[in-house]
């Protein structure tokens, strides 16, 4: 990218740079996907990897990732505008249910000034499937959208988001206390932009994202 936009750089030039600025490279480990056991014919893939879109609140995104606090895991749901990658909607929950994941959906259809007709797109977890959430996209005259089973590329935007905000803006020490988890984001907001903005700078991948 640096090059593409007329600097001269180099790995040599980037290691000195990044040792006087006190900088390490942070390289997250490999991840297990889990695959879904349940398919879901009566929701189709009506994104289908269409992740270019024209205008704003017209798709989008959504997924659960975890975060350790307190000495368990807690759990943070996030929702992207696909046009421009921006979380419009989060929640934070000490369960991986229903509720935190509407909780998300709620606050982004209220940030965005109550749009209608929105693609919610989202991977095939039993939250996205329940009869709660299905009953909040249809209040809100939303259309539904699940990834393939198994197939993590199909929500790969959610993917790099929450790839970026646990190698690079979470720390890696675990946090000992709840409050702490939420004192790293003043307004959890913040850490996800900056993850959002970091994730949609990189490269275009293979899979369109």
């Amino acid at each position: 990218m640096m090059k593409e936009a007329g600097m001269q750089i180099g790995r040599f030039k980037v290691r000195k740079l990044m040792r006087e600025m006190n900088l390490i490279s942070k390289q997250p480990g490999s991840h297990a996907y889990k695959k879904a056991t349940v398919k879901r014919p009566d929701i189709p893939n009506v994104l289908d990897r269409g992740f270019r879109v024209a205008s704003p609140d017209k798709v989008w995104c959504g997924d659960i990732t975890y975060v350790w606090a307190e000495g368990r895991w807690h759990y943070l749901a996030a929702v992207i505008d696909l046009y421009a990658r921006r979380v419009v909607g989060w929640g934070f929950s000490a369960k991986p249910d229903a509720d935190l994941v509407i909780k998300a959906l709620d606050m982004a259809y209220e940030q965005r000034g109550r749009p209608q007709n929105v693609l919610f797109h989202s991977d095939q977890g039993s939250q996205y499937g329940s009869r709660s959430f299905r009953q909040r996209l249809w209040r809100y005259r939303f259309t539904q959208s699940m990834s393939r089973c198994g197939n993590c590329h199909d929500n790969a935007p959610m993917e790099r988001l929450f790839r970026s905000l646990k190698t690079e803006w979470i720390p890696t020490v675990l946090h000992e206390r709840f409050a702490s988890a939420t004192g790293y984001w003043p307004v959890p907001d913040g850490a996800l932009q900056l993850a959002a903005t970091a994730s949609v700078q990189r490269r275009v991948s293979a899979c369109g994202c």
